[in-house]
């Protein structure tokens, strides 16, 4: 529902995006878009090719005013290809299109769809190490003006969501406070290695939502700092904590 809503992560977003921009010390938009969405998940790494982008509403059970949002961006065929350079194992796929985990950020950060988007997917095959590897491969399109995101959560238990309460689960604080004080200290070895920390097993019982924080991590220079923002517990068991890279 965040899509719909103006809420702290809507604004946290927003804010973000503009952030970076001033950090940048340009006015400049993207040249496109980048994101690793944790509802594109494949066997073997792709990358969408399609010319213009079209909207996949990947979920069910929500009001009708969330499938009512498009946002049907260009494609870019050009960066595509030059993901292919970078990481020669990616195929073209031009069977997507731009999922809800892309979609429900892009609406309040670019809401105006004129940014060239597409994705790159989660590779199910793929241990944590070989995406952190796969994605630090991608740090040279950050000096191409390429923004980069990844959409998923530290900790995501859809089945375990408690609609009533505004406590989260011990365990999904534990394990939450483990990973964002690893991210502050630097130590991806550990998120690398989640599954022996205190709760892992409830607050990741699929990985698709928690890969795409190793992404955004890899794209960290040495010495680089990492902000977090909006580290937030919603529904018992989901955590918003967000974090950026060279801001």
């Amino acid at each position: 529902m965040n899509a719909i809503e103006e809420n702290l992560y809507s604004e946290s977003w927003v804010e973000m995006v503009k952030k970076i921009s001033a950090d940048e010390n340009s006015a400049e938009k993207p040249r496109a878009i980048l994101v690793i969405s944790a509802h594109y998940e494949t066997n073997g790494t792709k990358v969408t090719s399609n010319q213009q982008q079209k909207t996949i509403h990947d979920f069910y059970g929500f009001p009708p005013k969330l499938f009512a949002v498009k946002y049907e961006p260009p494609g870019d065929l050009k960066l595509a290809k030059r993901l292919q350079e970078i990481l020669p194992e990616v195929e073209l796929d031009d069977s997507w299109g731009v999922d809800h985990g892309a979609w429900s950020v892009l609406v309040h950060t670019h809401p105006a769809a004129e940014i060239p988007v597409i994705q790159l997917s989660i590779d199910h095959n793929k241990t944590t190490q070989q995406h952190y590897e796969l994605a630090k491969k991608l740090r040279v399109l950050r000096e191409e003006k390429i923004l980069i995101i990844g959409s998923g959560n530290i900790v995501h238990n859809l089945r375990m969501i408690d609609w009533h309460s505004k406590q989260a689960y011990p365990w999904a604080v534990e394990f939450n406070n483990s990973i964002v004080e690893a991210i502050e200290k630097n130590d991806h070895e550990t998120i690398l290695n989640f599954v022996k920390i205190s709760g892992a097993k409830n607050s990741v019982p699929t990985s698709e939502h928690f890969i795409p924080l190793l992404y955004v991590l890899a794209l960290q220079e040495k010495g680089e700092k990492v902000e977090l923002f909006c580290n937030r517990m919603e529904l018992g068991s989901i955590s918003m904590a967000s974090v950026a890279v060279g801001v």
